[in-house]
Protein backbone atom coordinates (compact mmCIF):
# COMPACT_ATOMS: atom_id res chain seq x y z
CA UNK A 1 0.00 0.00 0.00
CA UNK A 2 1.22 3.46 -0.98
CA UNK A 3 1.67 6.40 1.35
CA UNK A 4 -1.19 8.38 -0.17
CA UNK A 5 -3.24 5.54 0.41
CA UNK A 6 -1.89 4.99 4.30
CA UNK A 7 -2.32 8.35 4.95
CA UNK A 8 -6.18 8.44 3.46
CA UNK A 9 -7.04 5.32 5.92
CA UNK A 10 -5.10 7.83 8.66
CA UNK A 11 -7.63 10.70 7.83
CA UNK A 12 -10.29 8.67 7.98
CA UNK A 13 -9.45 7.46 10.96
CA UNK A 14 -8.76 10.72 12.42
CA UNK A 15 -12.12 12.28 11.29
CA UNK A 16 -13.96 9.29 13.56
CA UNK A 17 -11.84 10.36 16.19
CA UNK A 18 -13.17 13.28 16.27
CA UNK A 19 -16.90 12.47 15.82
CA UNK A 20 -16.63 9.91 18.53
CA UNK A 21 -15.60 12.48 20.80
CA UNK A 22 -18.07 14.58 19.79
CA UNK A 23 -20.08 11.73 20.85
CA UNK A 24 -18.82 11.20 23.93
CA UNK A 25 -19.65 14.54 24.88
CA UNK A 26 -22.88 14.68 24.01
CA UNK A 27 -23.54 11.16 25.40
CA UNK A 28 -21.83 12.34 29.01
CA UNK A 29 -24.16 15.78 28.80
CA UNK A 30 -27.59 13.86 28.40
CA UNK A 31 -26.70 11.30 31.10
CA UNK A 32 -25.26 13.47 33.60
CA UNK A 33 -28.28 15.81 33.00
CA UNK A 34 -27.02 19.07 31.38
CA UNK A 35 -28.56 18.80 28.63
CA UNK A 36 -31.83 17.39 27.57
CA UNK A 37 -32.37 14.43 25.54
CA UNK A 38 -32.77 15.84 22.25
CA UNK A 39 -30.67 18.75 23.54
CA UNK A 40 -28.64 18.48 20.33
CA UNK A 41 -30.97 19.64 17.23
CA UNK A 42 -29.29 18.98 13.94
CA UNK A 43 -31.40 22.60 12.65
CA UNK A 44 -29.56 24.56 15.12
CA UNK A 45 -26.32 25.71 15.46
CA UNK A 46 -24.50 24.76 18.20
CA UNK A 47 -23.13 27.20 21.16
CA UNK A 48 -20.22 28.74 21.33
CA UNK A 49 -17.30 27.61 22.85
CA UNK A 50 -15.31 23.92 22.62
CA UNK A 51 -18.31 21.75 21.33
CA UNK A 52 -18.89 24.62 18.34
CA UNK A 53 -15.65 24.55 17.35
CA UNK A 54 -15.30 20.52 17.51
CA UNK A 55 -18.52 20.37 15.14
CA UNK A 56 -16.61 23.08 12.83
CA UNK A 57 -13.32 20.90 12.99
CA UNK A 58 -15.06 17.23 12.36
CA UNK A 59 -17.31 19.41 9.77
CA UNK A 60 -14.17 20.04 7.70
CA UNK A 61 -12.17 17.49 8.01
CA UNK A 62 -14.83 15.59 6.22
CA UNK A 63 -15.07 17.71 3.84
CA UNK A 64 -11.59 17.84 2.83
CA UNK A 65 -11.06 14.04 3.22
CA UNK A 66 -13.35 13.76 0.60
CA UNK A 67 -10.96 15.83 -1.95
CA UNK A 68 -7.84 14.06 -0.62
CA UNK A 69 -9.80 10.41 -1.32
CA UNK A 70 -10.53 11.70 -4.90
CA UNK A 71 -7.06 12.70 -5.47
CA UNK A 72 -6.01 9.33 -3.89
CA UNK A 73 -8.18 7.42 -5.87
CA UNK A 74 -7.00 8.91 -8.98
CA UNK A 75 -3.26 8.47 -8.44
CA UNK A 76 -3.86 4.67 -7.30
CA UNK A 77 -5.68 4.58 -10.81
CA UNK A 78 -2.70 5.54 -12.57
CA UNK A 79 0.10 3.75 -10.80
CA UNK A 80 1.45 6.77 -9.20
CA UNK A 81 4.27 6.11 -6.41
CA UNK A 82 6.66 8.34 -6.11
CA UNK A 83 8.90 10.06 -2.82
CA UNK A 84 7.36 13.48 -3.17
CA UNK A 85 3.99 12.56 -3.18
CA UNK A 86 4.58 9.86 -0.17
CA UNK A 87 5.80 13.20 1.36
CA UNK A 88 3.07 15.48 -0.18
CA UNK A 89 0.59 13.13 1.64
CA UNK A 90 2.29 13.18 5.52
CA UNK A 91 2.21 16.72 5.01
CA UNK A 92 -1.66 16.72 4.44
CA UNK A 93 -1.81 14.29 7.25
CA UNK A 94 0.11 16.26 9.73
CA UNK A 95 -1.67 19.33 9.09
CA UNK A 96 -5.14 18.60 9.42
CA UNK A 97 -4.31 16.83 12.60
CA UNK A 98 -2.59 19.81 13.85
CA UNK A 99 -5.54 21.90 12.54
CA UNK A 100 -8.00 19.97 14.03
CA UNK A 101 -6.26 20.04 17.58
CA UNK A 102 -5.48 23.73 17.13
CA UNK A 103 -8.86 24.52 16.22
CA UNK A 104 -10.17 22.26 19.24
CA UNK A 105 -7.80 23.03 22.47
CA UNK A 106 -7.11 26.67 21.73
CA UNK A 107 -9.67 29.51 22.01
CA UNK A 108 -9.19 30.99 18.89
CA UNK A 109 -8.15 34.54 18.95
CA UNK A 110 -7.05 36.24 15.37
CA UNK A 111 -3.25 34.66 15.79
CA UNK A 112 -4.81 31.08 16.50
CA UNK A 113 -6.92 32.04 13.75
CA UNK A 114 -3.74 32.51 11.52
CA UNK A 115 -1.77 29.35 12.82
CA UNK A 116 -4.98 27.23 12.24
CA UNK A 117 -5.13 28.68 8.44
CA UNK A 118 -1.37 27.80 7.73
CA UNK A 119 -2.22 24.60 8.63
CA UNK A 120 -5.14 24.31 6.39
CA UNK A 121 -3.15 26.03 3.50
CA UNK A 122 -0.45 23.53 3.87
CA UNK A 123 -2.87 20.56 2.99
CA UNK A 124 -4.60 22.49 0.15
CA UNK A 125 -1.34 23.58 -1.49
CA UNK A 126 -0.26 19.54 -1.08
CA UNK A 127 -3.56 18.75 -2.60
CA UNK A 128 -3.36 21.11 -5.78
CA UNK A 129 0.42 19.71 -5.98
CA UNK A 130 -0.95 16.02 -6.06
CA UNK A 131 -3.49 16.82 -8.33
CA UNK A 132 -1.43 18.37 -10.94
CA UNK A 133 0.66 15.21 -10.21
CA UNK A 134 -2.08 13.09 -10.97
CA UNK A 135 -3.24 15.12 -13.60
CA UNK A 136 -0.11 15.09 -15.77
CA UNK A 137 -0.14 11.07 -15.41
Amino acid sequence: MTTPLWVLLGFAMWTIIMVLHIGFYRWKSVFTGTVPKGGFPSDVPPEHGWYRRAMQAHRNSVENLVVYAAIVVVLTAQGLDTPLLDKLALVIIVARILQSLTHLLVVQKRPVILVRFSFFLAQIASMIWMGVIAWQG
